[in-house]
């Protein structure tokens, strides 16, 4: 059926691999009368695409979508994911959602497309836009400008010492790098190229006072990789005071290797999720504020997408001036300040995800 569904998405907008997959659902493929879609989200360990994946089951339950489950055994493990995709071309899947793990993936999805397939980048905008058809996600760097904003605007005048934990370190990712430079311009700090991260100087004026950039460190987007990552910088400057971190999980680790140090005093984290845990974390203070992400729904809208195109022929478009279709961020804090838009705790907690 995937053939008539690229056919149908050209209208409307002009081998299989052994590994060890994390799989799930029914994986016989698409007959005539069936779609058939599979999600390949980047880890299980994250409760972000466990939440994805229940809200992709969810939508496909709801539409008689044949849906198929796979996992990378980690953030950035891009070969099991390349194996998902092989396998998703060789039942006859008629679209394929993912966030990418790394630009490592990509040749595969255009072999997808070239078979067929519909492919939809969920979360994580591919560094090759050719590769998908389109990509449902947050605005990664204004999720990031959100916080940055908070930040200054939380320190009061104060000089900020840096503390920038980030998703890796060996490869680019689209949302490592908007997410981190998105903080920075929300504080004011000139991010030099807007493509990469760690070329801004180290040392300047954010939009309330100076600035210290002490570095940027690779988590892993994990628990143990924050308080690692942490624990490193603070080797370097002991009087960091504000943290950055790509994500909920990492910021969890950092906060504890400043707890752990007798360092938590002033301390402002800052991150980006929005799961039922970080926003518990912001009402604990322990995260001061969390710009709040919607996977659940984007998983639903990937879902229903591909399932529309392949019954009707009419394929998703994306955000009025954007390059991918925007499902939404809020900054997520219980201390807000004028001319910053967020949510409370509680407001946040009756939308969260995990």
């Amino acid at each position: 059926m995937n053939r008539t569904l690229r056919s149908r998405a050209l209208a409307a907008t002009g081998a299989l691999a052994a590994g060890a997959l994390a799989l799930t659902g029914c994986s016989g493929g698409s007959d005539e009368d069936t779609v058939g879609v599979t999600l390949i989200v980047k880890t299980t360990a994250n409760p972000f695409f466990v939440a994805m994946q229940e809200g992709a089951e969810a939508a496909a339950e709801e539409a008689g979508v044949d849906l198929t489950l796979a996992a990378g055994r980690e953030d950035g493990d891009e070969e099991t994911q390349i194996q998902a995709i092989e396998n998703a071309i060789s039942r006859g899947d008629d679209g394929i959602l993912i966030t990418v793990n790394g630009p490592g993936v990509e040749d595969a999805l255009v072999r997808a497309r070239d078979a067929g397939l519909y492919v939809i980048a969920l979360d994580t905008p591919p560094s090759d836009p050719e590769s998908v058809d389109i990509t449902f996600a947050t605005d990664n760097f204004l999720a990031g400008q959100r916080i940055g904003e908070w930040t200054a605007a939380q320190l009061g005048g104060d000089k900020a010492v840096i503390a920038m934990i980030d998703l890796f370190d060996d490869k680019i990712v689209s949302v490592d790098v908007q997410r981190d430079q998105g903080f920075l311009d929300g504080m004011g700090i000139d991010t030099a190229d807007p493509e990469a991260f760690g070329d801004e100087a180290a040392t300047g004026q954010y939009s309330g006072g100076e600035y210290e950039i002490v570095g940027h460190e690779a988590s892993q987007g994990a628990e143990d990789g924050g308080r690692t990552a942490a624990e490193n910088l603070l080797s370097i400057n002991p009087d960091i005071n504000v943290v950055y971190t790509i994500n909920e999980p990492a910021a969890y680790g950092a906060y504890e290797a400043f707890e752990a140090a007798g360092a938590t005093e002033g301390l402002i984290v800052a991150s980006v999720d929005g799961g039922c845990a970080g926003v518990d974390a912001v009402a604990a203070g322990t995260i001061g504020a969390t710009s709040q992400q919607y996977p659940v729904r984007m998983a639903e809208l990937g879902v229903e997408a591909i399932h529309s195109l392949a019954t009707t022929g009419e394929a998703p478009e994306t955000t009025e001036g954007l390059d991918f279709f925007n499902t939404g961020v809020e900054l997520v804090t219980d201390q807000p300040h004028e001319g910053i838009d967020s949510i409370t705790s509680t407001e946040a907690g009756d939308v969260c995800w995990g």
